[in-house]
């Protein structure tokens, strides 16, 4: 995939309990709907789970968790056979089955550190892995949040997790800081700032702060109504080096994607 220009990758929560948009992609006929939408609007990456990481999130079972993800996966490379789908999980059971199923990229929001196995599963598969910075789990990351020194702490952990990576003949690496993830609303707009410090690791980088409690949060408001705020705060990731945008609204990050790419020309 050709990063040069930046690409935008769509949500499907298959969840009850998102802190958007739980509960509307749960039924396969409607998720194909939606994701046949997402596709239209220019969507380069399809990003499906099955587990709610919001903070205080509620424990998923594996079988759950697999039962909610792997059909689905199935069932949208029925549909869209050059689909690429990125499943969205910590656990590298699911993570095997979803690429057997179809998908083609990995992406873990514990960074390897919620399952033992996930590196060596990444490797095994031979397919991209998005390394995203969290501390603690769902339940506790929140308490996580004091850092010596915010950037060069994220980017040092980050760093480590790369180099057993590479270890282990990992080569394709997308980094994700982790927005609201052990990371306080401050922390958050102090990382999106010096973003392009995270260029440094020299691989890919993906941004999700698509209606996140940084924006409405700061704005008095809900997720619901965050939306201009998402398409601010990425317009200002694409501008500090952003590759992808992890987002709930396709069509309006396709636009910011489109106005960036006209700015720097």
């Amino acid at each position: 995939m050709d990063f040069s220009v930046p690409k935008v990758m769509g949500i499907i929560n298959a969840t009850p309990d998102s802190f958007y948009d739980g509960g509307k992609n749960v039924d396969v006929s409607k998720t194909l709907k939606t994701v046949n939408a997402m596709l239209a609007d220019g969507a380069n990456i399809i990003d499906v789970g099955g587990y709610s990481t919001k903070p205080n999130a509620s424990e998923v079972s594996l079988e759950e968790e697999r039962r909610r993800v792997i059909p689905l996966i199935s069932s949208l490379i029925r549909e869209f056979p050059d689909l690429v789908i990125s499943i969205d999980t910590f656990r590298s059971e699911v993570a095997h089955e979803a690429v057997e199923a179809g998908a083609s990229l990995i992406n873990d929001v514990s960074g390897g550190n919620l399952d033992d196995k996930m590196f060596q599963t990444v490797s095994k598969l031979a397919v991209p892995y998005i390394l995203m910075h969290m501390r603690g789990t769902p339940a506790t990351m929140q308490s996580l949040s004091s850092y010596h020194h915010l950037i060069k702490d994220v980017v040092l952990e980050l760093s480590e997790k790369i180099k057993k990576l590479r270890s282990l003949q990992i080569n394709d690496i997308i980094i994700d800081p982790g927005f609201g993830f052990a990371k306080t609303l401050d922390q958050n707009y102090e990382m999106l700032n010096n973003l392009s410090y995270f260029k440094v690791l020299e691989c890919p980088l993906l941004v999700g702060v698509s209606r996140k409690s940084m924006i409405y949060r700061l704005l008095g408001t809900e997720a619901k109504e965050a939306l201009n705020g998402t398409t601010a705060l990425n317009m200002a990731a694409l501008m500090n080096g952003a590759n992808i945008l992890r987002v709930h609204d396709v069509k309006e990050a396709i636009e910011t994607v489109k106005i960036f790419n006209k700015l720097k020309n």
